[in-house]
C-alpha cells in the first residue's frame, strides 16, 4: 500500500460477517503466513474438507478480502491470495455502527483477541528458539486523543513502508511476522 492509499473502514455488514467466521480467519492467517494456496492446500493444512474451504474462499473473495490468481489457476484448481489492497483495514467508530451490527463486530473483536492471546503465549518459546525474529516492547505514553490518532497514523505508515520495501526488493530473507499494536486508557476510564 502506498502512502496515499486510504484505509478501508469495516462498516460493511457483509465484510464484518465474513471476518466473524473462525475458519475464514484461519484461512486469512494461513494466506498471510504462507502465501498463495488452493482450497486443497488449505483443507490439508487446516484439517477441513475441500468443499468447506472452497465455500469459505468464495465468501472471502465476495467481500474483497482475497483474490484469485487467474494466471496460476487452471481448470478446477483455483489459486488464492490475500488481496493486496487494502492492507489497512480498520474498525468503524462504534457510534456509527447500527445496533443490529454490534454483535457481529463484537464477535470479530472476540476472535481477534483470542488470536492475539494465542500469539502472545508463543512469545517466550519463540524468543528462546529464534530471538533474532522476536521483538517485544511495552510502554506507555501521555497523549491527547488527537496525539493518539497521529501516533496511530504514523505507526501504520511505518509498518507499510518497511513491508513494502521488502516486497518490492523481493528479498529472499523477508518473512511474514505478526505485528500488533493496541492502546487502552491506562486507568481503564474514559
Amino acid at each position: 500500500m502506498k502512502d496515499d492509499a486510504e484505509p478501508v473502514i469495516l462498516d460493511d455488514p457483509g465484510k464484518l460477517k465474513a471476518l466473524s467466521h473462525p475458519l475464514r480467519r484461519k484461512i486469512l492467517r494461513w494466506l498471510d503466513a504462507h502465501g498463495a494456496a488452493t482450497s486443497t492446500t488449505l483443507a490439508e493444512a487446516l484439517g477441513e474438507s475441500t468443499g468447506t474451504t472452497s465455500y469459505h474462499l468464495r465468501q472471502l473473495e465476495r467481500h474483497g478480502l482475497i483474490e484469485e490468481i487467474s494466471e496460476r489457476s487452471a481448470g478446477r484448481e483455483r489459486w488464492w491470495r490475500r488481496a493486496e489492497s487494502p492492507r489497512d483495514l480498520r474498525f468503524p467508530n462504534l457510534d456509527a455502527v447500527p445496533d443490529e451490527q454490534r454483535p457481529v463486530l463484537g464477535e470479530v473483536l472476540r476472535l481477534m483477541h483470542a488470536e492475539d492471546t494465542e500469539l502472545m503465549s508463543r512469545v517466550p518459546e519463540e524468543y528462546a528458539r529464534r530471538p533474532e525474529w522476536v521483538r517485544v516492547s511495552r510502554g506507555s505514553a501521555v497523549l491527547t486523543e488527537e496525539g493518539l490518532a497521529e501516533f496511530f497514523e504514523d505507526y501504520i505508515r511505518l509498518l507499510q513502508r518497511h513491508s513494502d520495501r521488502a516486497r518490492e526488493a523481493a528479498d529472499p530473507d523477508a518473512r511474514p511476522v505478526h505485528v500488533r499494536l493496541f492502546t487502552l486508557p491506562a486507568d481503564g476510564e474514559e
